[in-house]
């Protein structure tokens, strides 16, 4: 027995932009289909305003996930991504705010609980501040980490490293040290046969060498090889060409 959903296996975007766009009217900053998405960029501080009517009275039911991207070379360097699900109509749109160091955003937890998390994430890796949020802390890097490890000017080494102390018998957080091995690279491919161990090679059992070649043997003397008087005989008897041979050659 078939089930028929109400909503639609493949959403279309046809006329979905311009209706969400009059809807937001003036808290839209601005709007655009790329990719085969909705984009729509609204004013920061009535980014809960506008998520509220498209939930409310656009049926975009569910907030699948807040995403930070940083631009430096911008004034206002942070874009938040707020990623919203209709299921419904199985659509999705991406609504975004702009935002600085300084700046917070609005929260949105008043509308999903769960955004509680996705905002300390954002925080977390971005630094983007989030006015209302009332659990506002890290929540994937370290207690006491320093920094925001997806901003664009943050170090791929970071500053600080931890290891196990086995003087202190504690985790010890040392300042990031780079020993002249780590930033010599190479670039060979193992699949096309490198000349070093590959990390835990080092723990396979070694084969097992290959057996000796037997010994070269020489000719010591011509009986080894037939050679002698009567073969050099023999070798110097000159061979007639059959008759059919001498016919051709006359």
């Amino acid at each position: 027995m078939s089930v028929v959903h109400s909503a639609p296996r493949i959403a279309s975007n046809d006329g979905v932009l311009d209706g969400l766009s009059a809807a937001l009217g003036s808290w839209l900053v601005a709007s655009k289909e790329e990719h085969g998405e909705i984009v729509l960029t609204v004013a920061r501080d009535r980014i809960e305003d506008a998520l509220r009517l498209l939930r409310d009275e656009h049926e975009y039911q569910q907030l699948m996930e807040i995403a930070g991207v940083d631009y430096p070379s911008r004034a206002e360097r942070f874009e938040v991504v707020y990623m919203l699900l209709s299921l419904t109509k199985n659509h999705r749109i991406l609504v975004k705010v702009n935002a600085t160091e300084r700046t917070p955003v609005p929260t949105v937890t008043t509308l999903w609980p769960v955004a509680g998390w996705l905002e300390r994430e954002v925080f977390d890796l971005y630094g983007v501040l989030f006015a209302g949020n009332s659990d506002l802390r890290r929540i994937l890097t370290d207690y006491g980490f320093e920094g925001h490890p997806f901003r664009k000017d943050f170090p791929l080494s970071g500053y600080v490293e931890l290891r196990y102390s086995e003087e202190d018998q504690r985790v010890v957080y040392e300042p990031v040290s780079l020993p002249q091995d780590f930033r010599s690279f190479d670039f060979m491919s193992p699949w096309e046969g490198a000349d070093y161990v590959l990390p835990g090679d080092e723990k396979a059992p070694a084969p097992p060498p290959p057996p000796p070649a037997p010994p070269a043997t020489t000719t010591e003397k011509p009986s080894d090889t037939g050679a002698g008087d009567a073969a050099n005989a023999a070798a110097a008897k000159r061979i007639d060409p059959p008759a059919a041979d001498k016919k051709e050659g006359a």
